[in-house]
């Protein structure tokens, strides 16, 4: 009787190797970034010439001169920046010069990567602003930045300088903290990267950047003397 063969398993068959799709989800993500820093970039940045609308910022700006003034100079910037101090004259020159035909906005933008005391300067500047003597803190941190700036800690410089604005002093301290004054400050951080402010002082007239020029003064000048048709 012949014995029966064991059944013989059939031969495993060899499956293709599978292929990572690792790299190519890294590569997707690594286009999908490029992607969106480049729309995000062509965006916020605005080349002289360009008009900028951007987020609103503070509500209401600080602003001299009619609404309905043809030029609007809008600036945004630092009160610890050297360069802001040296234009500050400048700009006060050029408000009284031309008069209703301009109105002049300022927004904070403290630097605070490169200026210890400008987010601070900004509040107290915002502080004043609340007991409407935005323009009279404004023209002291200026006007006495080589003074507080080297300070290691300014907070009475500041409330000196409230003092003399005429300020009640006790409510400038709570607003220096508050809610509202931060807010202020935050909204005028947001409309300058909206609108692509890298560094200040950065102008604007009627909502396009101007270049920056060696004689910042004769450029806004020029600039605005071509927005009124001169």
């Amino acid at each position: 009787m012949a014995k029966k063969q064991p059944a013989r398993k059939p031969a495993p068959t060899k499956s293709a190797p599978r292929r990572s799709v690792a790299p190519f989800v890294v590569i997707g993500v690594v286009l999908v970034v490029a992607v969106l820093a480049a729309v995000l970039y062509f965006r916020h940045a605005r080349q002289p010439g360009e008009v900028a609308s951007g987020l609103p910022g503070a509500q209401p700006p600080h602003a001299t001169g009619s609404e309905r003034a043809p030029v609007t100079l809008e600036e945004f910037g630092d009160f610890q920046c050297p360069p802001c101090g040296q234009m500050y004259p400048e700009v006060e020159k050029i408000r009284q010069d031309y008069g209703g035909d301009l109105r002049f906005v300022f927004r904070e933008y403290p630097l605070v990567r490169v200026h210890p005391h400008a987010l601070f300067a900004a509040h107290a500047a915002e502080a004043a602003g609340l007991q409407g003597k935005f323009w009279e803190m404004q023209r002291a941190l200026f006007e006495n930045q080589k003074t507080w700036s080297p300070a290691q800690d300014p907070t009475q410089m500041f409330e000196d300088y409230a003092r003399r604005a005429g300020l009640d002093v006790e409510r400038y301290r709570k607003d220096l903290g508050g809610a509202e004054t931060d807010a202020r400050v935050v909204a005028d951080r947001d409309r300058a990267q909206s609108v692509g402010v890298e560094s200040t002082p950065t102008f604007f007239i009627n909502g396009r950047k101007v270049p920056v020029a060696a004689d910042m003064a004769k450029e806004l000048r020029d600039e605005i003397n071509r927005a009124l048709g001169r």
